[in-house]
């Protein structure tokens, strides 16, 4: 990979279904699809990790060992109009300030070409500071991680290039302490905001793995996580 600047099933049941699963999406998606000659079958396929704001994601993820998507860099800029507020502030916690379209489109073309171009997303800033394209070139698979990994699993699966979609489990206090010591390190927001952040996604979070179970994510145990997702890469390689 070259960049250039610019509770619970148990695991071997959940890899088991992915892989199933990943045979059939890609059935699926010859029959509904009419694409260009030579990107029928794709070169690459991608697995989505999602989980709570601090559960480890990102930590996960670059520990597999194939290229990254940090979904969270398709937010939209602070100032476009609409974005939903809470708090005083952009309600950076709901889908509605992040752009789905342009994640996927970025994913699928890495699939099938590649080339993966990604924006370099300030959060302090709230803005876009610029575009990198990473050279996927023998990858395997790539990983999307991010809050809102779940927005892009259907697209994925209806285009045959989805290896499996997980969500991180842990207790949410632990994932609540983790998500304001990062928070307060990297001087994200202000800290009377990350407060009251703090509070409300702690509250939501059962809520939000109701809705993740909903959509045909299945949990991973955080402590487990990197063995079970590298054997998943592996049979999808």
């Amino acid at each position: 990979m070259r960049r250039d600047p610019d509770p619970d099933s148990g695991t071997d049941a959940v890899l088991d279904t992915a892989s199933h699963a990943t045979a059939e999406d890609a059935h699926s998606a010859d029959a509904l699809f009419d694409l260009p000659a030579g990107s029928r079958v794709p070169r690459r396929r991608v697995l989505v990790l999602a989980g709570a704001s601090g559960s480890g994601k990102s930590s996960v993820a670059q520990r597999l060992g194939v290229p990254v998507v940090r979904l969270d860099d398709f937010y939209l800029d602070g100032d476009h109009p609409g974005l939903p507020r809470r708090h005083g502030i952009v309600d950076w916690d709901v889908p509605q300030t992040w752009d789905a379209q342009a994640a996927c489109d970025a994913l699928l073309t890495a699939c099938r070409t590649d080339r993966l171009v990604l924006p370099v997303y300030d959060i302090p800033t709230s803005r876009r500071t610029g575009t990198e394209t990473v050279d996927v070139t023998g990858a395997p698979a790539l990983v999307a991680e991010g809050i809102f990994a779940a927005e892009i699993v259907e697209p994925l699966r209806a285009a045959g290039v989805l290896l499996g979609a997980y969500y991180l489990q842990q207790s949410r206090f632990t994932t609540a302490l983790r998500r304001f010591a990062r928070d307060v390190g990297e001087a994200r927001k202000p800290l009377g905001a990350l407060v009251r952040r703090g509070v409300a996604l702690t509250r939501a979070e059962p809520a939000l793995v109701r809705s993740w179970r909903a959509r045909g994510l299945a949990p991973l145990p955080r402590e487990n996580a990197e063995d079970a997702l590298i054997a998943l890469l592996a049979q999808g390689a």
